[in-house]
């Protein structure tokens, strides 16, 4: 492995639960190199998943979150001026490509459409990436695959994937798992009881029924780890729902009364 991308590998395994098929489907798509895109809401393992999915494939993963500034130069490369004169410096996306990574694009509806084309050379049958700053056309390594993620029911149409850019990829759908399933990875990951863990879900599950209803989002896996965390360290379980998972997703005082509820059925 080209030494670039030894910081890049994952040595130790990830904590992942699979919920279906999806690894072994993963697993197909990485084999024909295809591009991968999962959709699902946030906190609910995404990114764990492509984690977990790198150290099983034993690939380095480059991962960059995306946002509203990023540009194109940001993704692939510029030019730098050091002690020597000028040198190029490639992006995380030239990077991979170039030495053989998966490239993991979070959030990407968050970056500006002009920015994410960039991809579009890499995510079908050409599997190039223009440098044209540099005048250099990167073909890709035979281990590269481009990632993407998103939460579709948060995005406004301004901040949709095109067309365009959505059909060169193959699609997982995530979403929260079921209960059982949900009180054993909060419980694996905070060490809580099975019981205390069971609860956390259950206020979860009560907050992401109000959804379009006076919440924007619902109550994700993540903040049931943070919740579960604290409750580990001894914290007082209602002060610790209170704090990580009713305060973080509401402002509204008869929501978060309607949420402090939930919380007190339960503990």
């Amino acid at each position: 492995m080209n030494d670039e991308l030894r910081d890049y590998l994952i040595h130790e395994e990830p904590y992942y639960r699979p919920v279906g098929d999806e690894v072994e489907l993963y697993e197909a798509a990485y084999s024909v190199r295809m591009p991968m895109m999962l959709k699902g809401p946030t906190g609910c393992g995404k990114t764990r998943f492509v984690e977990y999915m790198a150290w099983r494939l034993g690939k380095p993963l480059i991962t960059v979150a995306c946002n509203e500034d990023m540009t194109a130069s940001d993704l692939v490369g510029r030019f730098l001026l050091d002690a020597e004169g000028t040198r190029w410096q490639d992006g995380p996306l030239a990077l991979a490509a170039r030495f053989g990574a998966i490239c993991y694009l979070d959030e990407v509806v968050e970056a500006r459409q002009d920015t994410t084309v960039v991809i579009h050379p890499l995510t079908d049958n050409r599997r190039v990436l223009p440098l044209e700053r540099k005048g250099e056309l990167v073909h890709a390594h035979e281990d590269f695959q481009v990632v993407i993620s998103y939460n579709p029911g948060y995005q406004s149409l301004m901040k949709d994937l095109k067309q365009s850019t959505k059909q060169r990829f193959g699609a997982l759908d995530f979403n929260y798992p079921a209960h059982d399933l949900e009180t054993e990875i909060v419980s694996h990951e905070t060490g809580v009881s099975a019981d205390i863990a069971g609860k956390l879900v259950s206020v979860a599950e009560r907050a992401r029924n109000l959804k379009g209803h006076g919440l924007d989002e619902g109550i994700s896996t993540r903040m049931l780890v943070y919740a579960g965390s604290l409750i580990h360290k001894g914290v007082a379980p209602l002060a610790a729902c209170r704090m990580a998972l009713v305060r973080p997703i509401t402002d509204d005082p008869d929501m978060r009364d309607a949420l402090d509820a939930a919380v007190t059925t339960f503990f």
